[in-house]
């Protein structure tokens, strides 16, 4: 339930006065940090995570009308504290992300809104920091707002084309795709308001995010995926310090993951029932992963909540630390990462194509594998592991260094077009049918089974995170990582053609070839086609095992 918040005539501002200069001065502050191309964050993905949750916590999402005074607005909420950090975008319709300086700050502003008188329909009033504004005035306009969306491929070619060089292009492709701040902190915003609903039932739970949102290779509008931390609620079980027993916190029942499947379905229910801007709530508790999966609508972004999933998070600071100890790593994988999505040797739809996780895991082997590493393997920075880093998750040795300022810069320092072009040397000549890609040894091993593409799961060995690739996406990768490195290196030998449109990284994002371009697309076309079917086919195979299943009960 959206709780609304009238705007009227602003007389004057009680309290500190807002200083929106501050807030644009650090919002230039953020882009002049993302710009610079050879800076890598040096945060801890700890603390990054910390001071991101505490903004979250003090911030409020406000749906506002189409038209606004953003002076008066702005105004309005002074009255209640000051505001650090504000911005509008469009989801749906306009909203404003505002963040206080203090959490009482909130508190006063929702003391002040108010639940909408509805005579037709029953409302449910839910605390929430989720508000909508409404507006009397006449002085409006259109605010600006930030873009949630990433440019399409036809306007990235254009700011290609006027690249100095290949590096250029791939830091551009960086910067047009990559998480803008504010989507970031639309994101844990809504993190946090999840953690709200979720928190009224199990207080001692925590809500995190993991995956693309937070590991340094999120492009804008990913999917959000969310864990609900329960580990606290199993530590009331031990020794009695005392003859007072506390009760059961939830009934016994058989096995874990039945506590995460009736956890879940609470925390649904409750997200369907009191999550205000959360539409389309599917309760998905037989997956492999249990989980809870929603539209939120005003934050535009489609979000899976799975419970206990620590080893997700510890992957995702794993990346988060690869992504950030080499200014090179993440443009070669941004720009990697789109070739392989305008080619179909990745997609949003689930098949037989390569993930993005498996693309990824693919590059950090390859820079392990240089003949001067530019990056440390999973066993190197266990090795680098203090007492507090060690971490043994489901029997498995999730154990590496986090803070960052002990990995030392290693030696390599071949420039990034060069490092584009070897790796698709590297796989276009990668014996698959003997070998494995194992990024905790940097070695290649024997495949232990058949799969077209063995790729160890870094922390979960026996597992072949690239399980579902056939041979014929396979080879379609194969064939196409040894056309482009062909494309570039031909492009390299030749001076730059001024004006010309596509050259360099557009020339394998958007090939000038028509007979070629017609090949390629036509081979994309069928292999598609027959992987969507093979999809439909295993969707259609497990709708009816679940159908003979519950005919059974």
């Amino acid at each position: 339930m959206v709780r609304c918040m009238k705007l009227g005539p602003v007389v004057r501002a009680s309290g500190r006065a807002l200083s929106t200069a501050a807030g644009r001065q650090q919002r230039r502050a953020l882009a002049a940090e993302t710009a610079d191309q050879d800076q890598v964050t040096r945060k801890n993905f700890a603390d990054v995570q910390r001071e991101r949750k505490e903004q979250a916590k003090n911030s409020v999402l406000i749906s506002c009308p189409s038209k606004i005074n953003e002076k008066k607005f702005l105004k309005h909420l002074s009255r209640h504290g000051e505001v650090a950090n504000h911005f509008f975008f469009d989801s749906h319709g306009v909203h404003a992300l505002v963040e206080f300086v203090n959490t009482e700050s909130i508190i006063s502003l929702l003391s002040a809104t108010k639940v909408p008188d509805n005579e037709d329909t029953c409302v449910l009033p839910f605390k929430s920091r989720f508000i909508k504004v409404k507006s009397q005035e006449l002085d409006l306009h259109h605010v600006k707002c930030t873009p949630q969306t990433s440019v399409s491929i036809n306007q990235l070619l254009k700011k290609l084309s006027g690249a100095k060089n290949i590096v250029d292009q791939a830091h551009i492709i960086l910067d047009e795709l990559q998480l803008t701040e504010e989507s970031i902190r639309v994101r844990y915003l809504v993190s946090s308001l999840v953690s709200d609903i979720a928190t009224a039932y199990f207080p001692e739970a925590t809500v995190h995010l993991y995956g693309s949102s937070v590991n340094s290779f999120g492009k804008m509008g990913c999917d959000l995926d969310l864990f609900l931390n329960l580990d606290s609620l199993k530590d009331v079980s031990g020794k009695p310090a005392s003859s007072f027993v506390t009760e059961y916190w939830m009934r016994q029942v058989s096995s874990g993951r039945v506590a995460q499947q009736k956890v879940l379905s609470v925390i649904g229910e409750c997200i369907e029932s009191f999550g205000p801007g959360c539409t389309e709530v599917h309760k998905i508790l037989s997956a492999r992963c249990p989980l809870v999966r929603f539209y939120h609508q005003s934050a535009g972004l489609h979000c899976d909540l799975t419970a206990d999933n620590e080893i997700a998070l510890r992957t995702s600071e794993l990346l988060y630390i690869f992504g950030n100890i080499d200014s090179r790593v993440r443009p070669l994988v941004f720009t990697l990462r789109c070739w392989a999505r305008v080619h179909g040797i990745t997609s949003s739809v689930s098949g037989h194509w390569i993930t993005n996780f498996s693309l990824t895991t693919m590059i950090l082997f390859f820079l392990q594998k240089r003949n001067s590493p530019v990056i440390p393997t999973l066993d190197q920075l266990k090795n680098l592991a203090g007492k507090n880093d060690k971490r043994i998750i489901e029997d498995n040795d999730c154990t590496f260094v986090s803070d960052l300022s002990k990995i030392k810069p290693l030696e390599n320092t071949e420039p990034l077009d060069t490092l584009l072009i070897e790796f698709m040397e590297f796989y276009g000549t990668f014996d698959f049918s003997k070998n494995c890609i194992d990024i905790r040894k940097g070695v290649e091993k024997n495949k232990p089974d058949s799969s077209p593409l063995y790729i160890q799961n870094p922390f979960e060995q026996s597992l072949n995170i690239s399980k579902n690739v056939n041979k014929c996406q396979l080879e379609r990768f194969v064939h196409l990582v040894q056309e482009g490195s062909w494309t570039l290196q031909k492009q390299a030998s030749q001076p730059l053609e001024k004006g010309k449109e596509h050259w360099g990284l557009a020339s394998i994002l958007f090939p000038t070839d028509s007979d070629g371009l017609f090949r390629s697309k036509k081979r994309l076309d069928a292999n598609r086609l027959g992987s969507i079917l093979d999809s439909l086919k295993v969707s259609n195979n497990n709708r009816k095992t679940t159908t003979q299943k519950q005919t059974k009960h």
